[in-house]
C-alpha cells in the first residue's frame, strides 16, 4: 500500500536486515561508528561492571584519597567510597531513565500528533492547546514544584515523570509531518478501502515517518539525560544510592572541585556524562545523514 517513494528511506526488507544495513553504513562514518562503540562499551560497563566491583562501603580511613592510591584508581569520596567503583554502577539510572523516559515521550508524542492530524477537529484543537499550554512551564520549576511534593525515590518514576514532561515539542513535530503525509495518494487509497483509522495513520503513515521519530527519540533520550542530572545536582530527588547525577551533587556540596585530591571524585561522573551524551550525538548525526538521502547524496 505504501509507495516506495515517500519513506525517507529504506534499509532492507526486513527489520533485521535494515539494523544490519544501519551497522554497515555507520563502519563507513567514522565519527557515527566511534559514537555507537561508546555508547555500546558503557552500557555494557554499567550494566556488567557492577557484578565484578566490591561493594561499596565507606571507610572513614580511606577518607578523600586522591586518584591513584593503592586500591583506588580514582581515589575516594569524602566518606571513604571507592570513586571508581561508584562510577562503574553509576550509569545504569542514568542511562535507564534516559531511554525509557525518550521512549516515554516518543510513544505520546506520536499516539497524540499522529492522530490530531489525521482526525483534525475538536480532538486537533485540543491537542495544540494542550501542546502549548505545557510549553509555556518551565520544566525545571515543574520539577521543582512535583519533587516537592512526591519522594522520587525511584528510577522508574523519574523515567515516568522526565517523559510525561518532555512530549510537547515532538508531538508538534509529528503532527507536522503528518498534515503533510495525510494527503499523499496512498492515503487516500487507504481511506477509499476503509481501513480504520488506526491502520490508517500507525500502518500506513508512520512508516514513512521512521528515521525521524529514531532521530527524534535519540534527541529526547540525550534531553532526559540532561533533566535528570540537573534534577539530582540541585537536590530535587532523594540522594540515596549511587548514580552519576548523585556523585556530581555531593562532589559539589562536599567542594571537591576546591582540592586537588578530590578532582577525580567531580570530574569522573562529568566525564562519563558529557562521553555518553557525545556519543549519542555523534551517533545520531551520522544516523540523520545515512537515513536521509537529501543528506546522503551530498
Amino acid at each position: 500500500m505504501t509507495e516506495a517513494s515517500i519513506p525517507v528511506t529504506s534499509i532492507g526488507t526486513t527489520g533485521v536486515s535494515r539494523f544490519a544495513g544501519i551497522l554497515s553504513s555507520l563502519r563507513r562514518s567514522p565519527a557515527g561508528f566511534i559514537g555507537f562503540v561508546v555508547v555500546l562499551l558503557l552500557i555494557l560497563i554499567s550494566a556488567i561492571g557492577p557484578f565484578f566491583t566490591p561493594e561499596i562501603a565507606p571507610n572513614v580511613k580511606e577518607i578523600l584519597l586522591p586518584a591513584g592510591s593503592p586500591g583506588h584508581l580514582l581515589g575516594t569520596d569524602n566518606e571513604g567510597k571507592d570513586v571508581l567503583a561508584q562510577m562503574i554502577g553509576g550509569g545504569r539510572t542514568v542511562i535507564f531513565v534516559g531511554f525509557f523516559a525518550a521512549a516515554i515521550s516518543t510513544v505520546i508524542a506520536i499516539i497524540l500528533g499522529s492522530l490530531a492530524a489525521y482526525l483534525g477537529g475538536w480532538f486537533d484543537s485540543a491537542v495544540v492547546t494542550a501542546v502549548d499550554v505545557f510549553l509555556t512551564v518551565p520544566t525545571i520549576i515543574l520539577l521543582a514544584v512535583l519533587g516537592a511534593f512526591f519522594k522520587l525515590d525511584s528510577p522508574l518514576l523519574l523515567a515516568l515523570l522526565v517523559g510525561f514532561l518532555s512530549w510537547p515539542v515532538l508531538t508538534r513535530a509529528v503532527r507536522a509531518q503528518v498534515l503533510s503525509l495525510r494527503e499523499r495518494e496512498f492515503v487516500e487509497a487507504a481511506r477509499l478501502l476503509d481501513l480504520g483509522t488506526v491502520r490508517v495513520v500507525f500502518v500506513e503513515i508512520l512508516p514513512n515517518m521512521a528515521s525521524f521519530i529514531l532521530m527524534n527519540f535519540m534527541i529526547g533520550v540525550t534531553n532526559a539525560i540532561y533533566q535528570l542530572v540537573g534534577f539530582y545536582l540541585l537536590g530535587l530527588a532523594p540522594l540515596s544510592g549511587a548514580n552519576w547525577g548523585i556523585m556530581l551533587n555531593r562532589a559539589w556540596i562536599a567542594g571537591a572541585i576546591f582540592n586537588d585530591a578530590s578532582l577525580a571524585w567531580i570530574l569522573s561522573p562529568i566525564v562519563a556524562i558529557v562521553l555518553l551524551l557525545l556519543g549519542l550525538v555523534m551517533m545520531t548525526r551520522s544516523l540523520e545523514e545515512i537515513l536521509n538521502p537529501r543528506l546522503r547524496d551530498r
